[in-house]
């Protein structure tokens, strides 16, 4: 069916969804048609999430994290090692490491990581807030002074070269960097896996 063919308001709906990551034209009409078999009720359900989401979720203040509140409920937790800060390129990675419960420090996201070929170089994303964090200790979660920065960044070449950067500036200020182990992943067999993931294998080799 051709635009001309839908009402305006129609149109415009498929037009928003066909403009998000990943939806293509039929999933957008899709989408579009299900809102319309969608009882008011519910339709205005999903407008309310959306204008809610843009109205309160806020970056923290503190670890650029995604919250309604500021700082966030992680930043503020008492039983969180303050010290510790786990470094990530975006909000979805401090989710996954949250999901397994293992992790008890606080986080900083930088939102992007160095690229200069992408035009993408420190002030472009939160390195500087990661400093202030280190340079002055009221500045981190609960006024605590850091003592230990873990860089859980891709492992790629953006990646480590943003890992390298930031510990370097770590180390300057004597503050103790160390990034997650990386290698071959259980059950996985050592004729499907790359080089890189091969050699990181090998350096990160532990005892039995």
């Amino acid at each position: 069916m051709s635009n001309a063919a839908y009402p305006d308001s129609v149109r415009r709906l498929i037009e928003a969804f066909a403009a998000m990551p990943g939806i293509g034209r039929r999933t957008a009409e899709r989408l579009a048609f299900h809102v319309l078999r969608q009882s008011p009720e519910e339709a205005l359900e999903l407008a309310r999430a959306v204008q809610d989401v843009k109205k309160q979720v806020k970056h923290c203040s503190i670890c650029w994290s995604l919250a309604d509140a500021d700082p966030c409920p992680i930043c503020k937790d008492p039983r969180r090692d303050a010290t510790t800060v786990l470094v990530v390129e975006q909000p979805k990675d401090l989710l996954v490491m949250e999901k397994t419960g293992l992790y008890r420090g606080v986080y900083h996201v930088l939102l992007g990581r160095l690229d200069p070929l992408g035009g993408m170089g420190p002030e472009s994303i939160t390195i500087d807030a990661l400093l202030v964090r280190l340079d002055q200790p009221a500045r981190n979660s609960r006024g605590e002074a850091v003592t230990e920065i873990i860089l859980g960044l891709n492992p790629d070449l953006e990646g480590d070269t943003t890992a390298l950067w930031i510990a370097r500036e770590a180390g300057e200020r004597g503050i103790r960097s160390t990034r997650l182990a990386r290698g071959l992943p259980s059950g996985s067999q050592l004729e499907f896996a790359n080089p890189a993931v091969i050699g990181d294998a090998l350096k990160g080799r532990t005892s039995l």
